[in-house]
């Protein structure tokens, strides 16, 4: 693999212009087709195989006029002085009910009078405005021209807001604070190389391979149905991988420079060292993305794989484009300078921060390792507590609309009527009568105490299927709603009625969603840590390093789902996260936040073990190879991941709240992963352990491939470091990120050693 990632980064670098020129027109491409593609469609909750979709497709064929994939919006009325029953009221609310149904795209609107949508109290109405066509497909002047009439309907006897997905009123803030991740990445990168130009490569490299991958998610967003989240989600792994894999392969040829190589060998070096390292990165982020789509569910299969096609667009911007950049900027960018320390009492040069830490924690080993396991374990705790659903209005900021919709409602007719059940029966033998069976269902429904009222049946033009519209005393998202729907479903209802018993609804969905996340949660994370073992072992050629990295991985995911829960669930600081309303955690974030985390822990575990593999293997003692691996990699394994944590916590800031849990769910678990496991417990671990982990059985070193990661056959070619280079006193300098001829980025796997450790 080294080999010929060399050979190909002393291509693009012959052929720089070529390369640069190639990429260029990949991204004016991408740009002309994005800009004649329609826009991507909303998110899309679907769930094959379960009941609720299963309720939906019934509903959708047996009763076609009331097809349920339209738009809808929820006009709700307040009176703040009488009644909306008073004729003034009655006549503003006909107006605007009338207004509202001369847009060509409604279908129909409700009369709150005659569909009986007036509170027992008289204090609050609704309208209900259902739409030709699916939000998707929701004209701007349609949305537009539901806002004007509700805004013109105000007044200060009238309270008038709107909800629904037809929509779209975002609060104020928009994206914005995503720049302030950019900045705080930039201002790392250029305290790491001390030059404004070559902080600007990561950031230049990051950004054009997250611009192609949005504008390839855009052209095919309508083909595909890919959600707009899905671009969210993309952009912000892409920006967080493309910047530390570009830092790494820079940060090598700076350290190739210092060593008096000549550029096009330096580049060639650069990618085939640390490029295999990102190649390698990639890869296990790539399988772990990919890996959702196992899961079954439409949107996470989305997001994997169009997060896994950014990560591969920014390995291949890494080794391919960032040598053409380099050699186009040529002497403009020089070797690493070294970089001043004073001195210690005995003359020698200070040691650095790193080299200080890893030598405390090779002299209390177990302390450290306690004490970073019992941090990790408290901030876990929480979740155990861990419940999961789906966004709603009620999860929107109290400033929208869409919000004070839903808290009108809930205070006027209770908080069901946010989510109401639909409940489907249908004749057993699929031919006869279902309006008895509907009946006998309403009727044993009616006599329970968590439900506040029961509609009456609703039958088909066929004769074999009723719907049931049931009212739940609880809130959509409360654990009592959840009961409801499950009793809803049990086998006894149907067999008392003699047909099949079907719920549906957003209440409906959220449960089955949730639920099948839930159980998928558990396999989908034995399989990944059960990969990370065995590519580790390929790695590392070792069975106890790769079985620590997982038990690591294990311990960084528990810890960010603890954080999540905390903040999200609880409330804990809520208002300094811009947590609008605590309440259940995003369905699909937890799966997600373990397909990413597996990647980027497994990042940071290789560009810091990788050292101290490589120092044992030329002959140190394991204790020294641990100082030794914090010496050249503690610096570089910092600053990627500050600039990773900066830029996934930038996401906080949006609109949409599964952008928001996720960027602090991977923020905090990168952060957990990179100082505390990686920093903390892998030299503890590792100088606990001493020779045995580095043992692999001779069996097993046979079986094992050898793939040269770490380049070690790269560096036998002609112009590789020699014994003397390795033994010669060198200090890089902050932005080669360490000292020494194997310069921090070395680690990025760069070994000069590859033996089997055994």
């Amino acid at each position: 693999m080294a080999t010929f990632l060399s050979r190909l980064g002393r291509f693009s670098f012959r052929r720089r212009w070529l390369v640069a020129l190639l990429w260029v027109v990949l991204l004016v491409g991408m740009g002309v087709l994005a800009g004649r593609a329609p826009a991507a469609p909303p998110n899309d909750f679907s769930m094959p195989g379960t009941e609720a979709q299963q309720a939906y497709d019934l509903l959708n064929e047996r009763f076609p006029e009331k097809k349920a994939d339209g738009a809808t919006a929820r006009v709700v009325f307040r009176a703040e002085d009488g009644k909306v029953t008073d004729p003034e009221a009655k006549k503003a609310i006909g107006e605007t009910v009338r207004v509202l149904g001369n847009d060509p795209q409604v279908a129909r609107v409700t009369d709150p009078y005659a569909t009986r949508s007036v509170s027992k109290d008289g204090s609050t109405a609704y309208a209900q405005v259902s739409y030709k066509v699916p939000s998707s497909k929701l004209e701007e002047s349609s949305r537009t021209a539901l806002q004007d009439t509700v805004k013109q309907a105000r007044s200060q006897e009238l309270t008038v807001e709107v909800g629904g997905n037809a929509v779209n009123e975002v609060p104020a803030g928009g994206h914005s604070s995503e720049a302030m991740g950019l900045a705080v990445a930039a201002v790392v990168l250029v305290i790491t190389f001390g030059s404004l130009l070559a902080a600007g490569l990561p950031l230049l490299n990051a950004i054009l391979g997250v611009g192609i991958s949005a504008l390839a998610i855009r052209v095919l967003a309508e083909p595909l149905g890919l959600s707009s989240t899905t671009s969210g989600l993309a952009t912000m792994i892409g920006l967080a991988v493309g910047i530390d894999y570009a830092l790494f392969v820079v940060s090598r040829y700076r350290a190739e420079l210092a060593h008096g190589r000549g550029r096009e060998q330096a580049a060639g070096h650069a990618v085939g060292t640390a490029g295999s390292a990102v190649v390698f990165a990639g890869l296990t982020v790539v399988i772990a993305l990919a890996g959702l789509c196992v899961v079954g569910i439409p949107i996470l299969t989305q997001m994997g794989l169009a997060a896994a096609g950014t990560v591969v667009i920014a390995v291949l911007i890494a080794v391919t484009l960032i040598p053409a950049l380099l050699g186009i900027c040529g002497r403009r960018i020089g070797p690493a300078r070294p970089r001043r320390r004073g001195t210690a009492k005995d003359g020698l040069p200070r040691p650095s921060m790193g080299v200080r830490w890893a030598r405390f924690v090779v002299r209390r080993p177990v302390a450290v390792l306690l004490g970073g396991v019992a941090l990790l374990g408290v901030i876990a705790v929480p979740a155990a507590s861990l419940k999961m659903g789906l966004p709603g209005d009620d999860s929107k900021p109290a400033s929208t609309t869409q919000r004070r919709a839903y808290d009108l409602v809930a205070e006027g007719f209770g908080p069901g009527f946010n989510g109401p059940l639909t409940v489907v029966v249908q004749a057993a033998d699929g031919s006869g009568s279902a309006r008895t069976a509907a009946e006998g269902v309403a009727e044993e429904v009616r006599g329970r105490k968590d439900v506040a009222s029961v509609g009456q049946p609703r039958l088909s033009e066929s004769g074999d299927t009723a719907v049931v519209n049931v009212v739940p005393a609880t809130a959509p998202a409360g654990a009592e709603t959840a009961d409801l729907v499950h009793a809803l479903r049990s086998p006894e209802l149907a067999s008392g009625s003699d047909a099949r018993v079907l719920v549906a609804g957003t209440t409906a969905m959220n449960v089955d969603v949730s639920q099948k996340l839930s159980d998928a949660l558990i396999p989908y994370l034995a399989l990944v840590v059960g990969l990370a073992f065995l590519l580790l072992i390929v790695v590392f050629r070792s069975l106890l390093v790769p079985l620590k990295a997982a038990v690591g991985f294990l311990l960084s995911v528990l810890a960010g789902l603890g954080a999540v829960v905390a903040v999200f669930q609880w409330g804990w600081l809520a208002s300094v996260f811009g947590v609008a309303e605590p309440g259940p955690v995003m369905s699909m974030m937890p799966i997600f936040m373990v397909g990413v985390v597996f990647g980027l822990a497994m990042d940071y575990e290789v560009f810091l073990v990788t050292r101290m593999r490589e120092g044992y293997v030329q002959g140190q003692t394991p204790s020294d190879a641990v100082i030794s691996g914090f010496e050249h990699s503690a610096r570089v394994v910092t600053a990627a991941a500050v600039i990773m944590i900066s830029v996934f916590a930038s996401f906080m800031g949006s609109d949409e709240q599964m952008l928001k849990t996720i960027g602090f769910g991977l923020a905090s678990a990168v952060l957990f992963d990179a100082f505390v496991v990686r920093m903390v417990l892998v030299p503890a671990v590792l100088a606990l352990l001493g020779r045995r982990a580095w043992h692999l059985p001779r069996w097993l070193d046979r079986l094992v491939p050898d793939l040269d990661i770490e380049g070690e056959r790269l560096e036998r070619e002609p112009g590789g470091l020699t014994a003397t280079d390795l033994e010669a006193p060198y200090d890089a300098g902050p932005d080669s990120v360490g000292r020494g001829p194997d310069s921090v980025v070395e680690t990025a796997g760069s070994g000069l050693g590859s033996g089997s450790g055994s």
